[in-house]
């Protein structure tokens, strides 16, 4: 069953988000995850104010997600994105009928 991290972005350094944007595709990519959704436009319906720019990472596993998160590639970008943004994240399992 697929994983998923989900995080609401909100930028507050663009200079230092651009280098985690650019840096980080290629740790999803090589924990087998995939951008769902990467930004974009958002139409927000209810009780919404919060959500900013939002991200769905898909994974073939929510284990396969948490490797990705607790990496020692991704640690960097974390930290550089922790810098440079506003966030939250969390890991959910995928659903299967």
């Amino acid at each position: 069953m697929p994983g998923y991290l989900i995080a609401n972005l909100k930028v507050t350094d663009p200079e230092g988000f651009e280098r985690y944007r650019v840096g980080v595709p290629a740790v999803i990519a090589q924990y087998g995850g995939r951008y769902v959704v990467r930004g974009g436009t958002m139409e927000k319906l209810e009780n919404a104010d919060g959500f900013n720019r939002m991200v769905v990472l898909e994974f073939p596993s929510l284990d396969a997600a948490r490797a990705f998160y607790f990496s020692p590639e991704y640690a960097p970008l974390l930290k550089l994105r922790i810098e440079s943004t506003d966030s939250q994240v969390v890991l959910v399992d995928g659903y299967s009928p």
